[in-house]
């Protein structure tokens, strides 16, 4: 909070009130040690409909790159890695499903993207209403403090329960990797982010 920029239409109660605030939820706030904050919501559960021995579906090869996009993967890869989204597969760890990546660029910008066709169609599927999210604009009116994430960060807030991380293996040019977190592909998210929304909005 040191480094944090308040406002000077902040009164010095109001900048107290804030600080105070902040402190009270820390847990939300980065840190080297968490740099997406420590915000823990249900964990994230994967249920497939079928048993072992798993389809050859479920276990792909990685698919070929061009050197410019396998080094923006290397790169992107590495930004997971850090910031603890991802772990790399050791060499003598069971492997029944991978799940190989594709690179996405827009507006000269890289983003690693799982291709979780075949998953998404073994999975148990969730459902959820859509939140009427009209119901609580008058309440977010009355806030006197508004803060806003980022969808990637959104996303990677929530974690995936030891037991579904089996299945969030995904594979590359540069190696084998398990989700820690939600990936942005996989079918059961969308729906987790709308049970988180509307949570917070209430």
């Amino acid at each position: 909070m040191n480094e944090a920029e308040v406002s000077l239409h902040l009164t010095e109660i109001k900048e107290n009130e804030l600080y105070t605030l902040l402190y009270d939820h820390k847990e939300a706030l980065d840190t080297s040690k968490e740099p997406l904050g420590e915000i823990i919501s249900h964990e994230i559960e994967i249920i497939l409909n079928i048993k072992r021995p798993y389809p050859t579906l479920l276990r792909r090869p990685a698919y070929p790159a061009s050197p410019k996009s396998r080094e923006a993967l290397q790169l992107h890869i590495k930004e997971l890695l850090d910031i603890g989204v991802i772990r790399r597969l050791g060499h003598n760890e069971e492997v029944e499903i991978t799940t190989p990546v594709i690179g996405e660029w827009h507006n000269g910008k890289f983003r690693m993207v799982e291709d979780c066709r075949a998953l998404n169609i073994y999975t148990v599927p969730d459902s959820y209403h859509i939140p009427k999210f009209q119901v609580y604009l008058p309440q977010i009116f009355q806030e006197i403090y508004l803060s806003t994430m980022d969808s990637l960060k959104e996303f990677h807030q929530n974690e995936v329960t030891p037991r579904g991380r089996r299945y969030l293996r995904v594979i590359s040019n540069c190696g084998a990797y398990r989700y820690l977190r939600m990936p942005f592909s996989y079918q059961k998210f969308p729906f987790k982010l709308l049970k988180n929304d509307e949570s917070n909005l209430s």
